[in-house]
């Protein structure tokens, strides 16, 4: 059962037996809304904490950009972009294994998801694995990654284009 259904099952189970759903049932209503609420803020701060780690990252402060996608993770375990974004950041600070784990992490949640696939072809690439960088490059191109695409289709790309 998710939080949120779990959530809305003790709120209602407040609700006495037998009655109307609307007499005497306000503060059941009420803790329910409350934490339905709560639960929306923390959603929206773990996209807060994404938020503030692309723009730590952007700014060169991979370790703090690590910390508000690590963060994002504590609050939203099941949020593929915090760890893809957290495996990128992970890379530019040279922790590859790192990277590649976080990857997987993102990849494992949302199998269709192109940048996690792009970000562990890049830490592969770091770890001396072209071979596996590439197959992710192509992977992450066919669920519609356009600037990997451009990359692939250039000059700079073409080893892994020709790579079988």
């Amino acid at each position: 059962m998710t939080r949120r259904t779990t959530a809305l099952a003790a709120a209602l189970s407040l609700l006495p037996l037998g009655q109307p759903l609307l007499l005497g049932s306000t503060t059941a209503l009420a803790t329910a809304a409350a934490v339905l609420s709560t639960q929306a803020a923390h959603a929206q701060s773990a996209a807060d904490y994404v938020n503030a780690g692309i723009e730590k990252g952007e700014s060169g402060d991979s370790q703090g950009a690590i910390a508000d996608f690590t963060k994002a993770i504590e609050i939203n375990p099941q949020y593929a972009i915090a760890y893809s974004n957290r495996g990128f950041a992970k890379s530019n600070s040279k922790d590859y294994q790192g990277a590649i784990a976080d990857c997987n992490k993102a990849i494992e949640i949302n199998p269709q998801f192109a940048d996690a696939y792009n970000n562990r072809g890049i830490a592969k690439r770091k770890l001396g694995d072209d071979r596996g960088g590439c197959a992710d490059y192509k992977k992450a191109v066919s669920l519609g990654h356009q600037s990997t695409a451009k990359w692939l289709n250039s000059k700079g790309g073409a080893w892994c284009r020709n790579m079988r």
